[in-house]
């Protein structure tokens, strides 16, 4: 039994991983798949990539190009969300703001730098047109820390997925005040070099079942039921994730990956554009 270890953020968009640990689907195939929850995200995510404390990944798109750009020894192998990611912008409920442009000089809790949340503060505030030098961030470390630091008065925002934390919304802990969707397909699967260099049968079969439980993720009866009970949404909610969100079953495109290097180059979050090959296996 070949073991293999795999993180993520423990959200409704890794059910299907979790189906198919289930089914006994890896083991039956000769793979202890060993799934660990990173609550922290992908700037964690990457720094456990990089340590060897994990083979597998699924992370956040911008998140791993950037820290591969920096000499992450990582390979993204494929696609795994190919919908972009709804960025919830956020302020504490009890908050005077009520718009986005009045956030425009203030600080940002992000769950850790090279992070999802840290990244697309940038992209927000460039496509807003603010000057992105003046960006001041606080570190939250995670969902929780973000709750706490909003609600004892830091006057920060917050950016997480839009439906993480409507129940937050929906219980008048946060306040939200727009969306920022990425401008790419939001989650990949990347894998260690060192990973890829001597268990490349063994990654072939983990894509090969995932891509299954993924194209027919939607077609599960009652789908939309389990994700609301398992994951504390409400099932309105859970139904309007479903119909925006699309799993990819295929490598990440050259075209996407000069499109996310461009973007953080620009700026000024990574040193040069690099070609397509460092990032992507095969």
């Amino acid at each position: 039994m070949k073991r293999v270890k795999i993180i993520g953020v423990p959200e409704h968009f890794n059910l299907p991983w979790h189906l198919a640990l289930e089914d006994n689907a890896f083991k039956d195939r000769g793979i202890q798949l060993e799934w660990t929850d990173i609550p922290e995200g992908t700037g964690k995510m990457t720094q456990m990539l990089q340590h060897g404390e994990a083979d597998l990944g699924v992370i956040l798109t911008e998140g791993v190009i950037k820290s591969i750009s920096q000499g992450n020894p990582v390979k993204i192998v494929q696609e795994y969300v190919s919908s972009p990611l709804l960025w919830g912008i956020h302020v504490d409920a009890n908050s005077e703001r009520n718009s986005v442009a009045a956030l425009k000089d203030d600080k940002v809790a992000i769950s850790r730098m090279g992070s999802g949340s840290h990244l697309m503060a940038y992209i927000h505030a460039q496509d807003r047109g603010w000057d992105t030098e003046n960006l001041e961030f606080e570190i939250i470390n995670n969902l929780d820390g973000a709750v706490e630091n909003l609600s004892n008065g830091s006057n920060a925002y917050f950016m997480w997925e839009h439906f993480t934390t409507k129940p937050l919304v929906d219980n008048d802990t946060f306040k939200r005040l727009g969306d920022c969707p990425t401008p790419w397909p939001c989650f990949v699967i990347a894998a260690t070099d060192t990973f890829i260099s001597k268990n490349a049968g063994a990654l072939a079969h983990i894509l090969d079942i995932i891509n299954t439980y993924t194209s027919e993720f939607k077609q599960i009866p009652s789908i939309d039921r389990t994700l609301s009970n398992r994951y504390g949404q409400k099932l309105e909610d859970i139904k309007e994730w479903l119909s925006k969100t699309t799993w990819g079953q295929k490598q990440l495109p050259e075209q996407t990956v000069n499109e996310v290097q461009s973007r953080l180059f620009d700026l000024n979050l990574i040193d040069e554009v690099k070609s397509p090959k460092t990032f992507l296996w095969k």
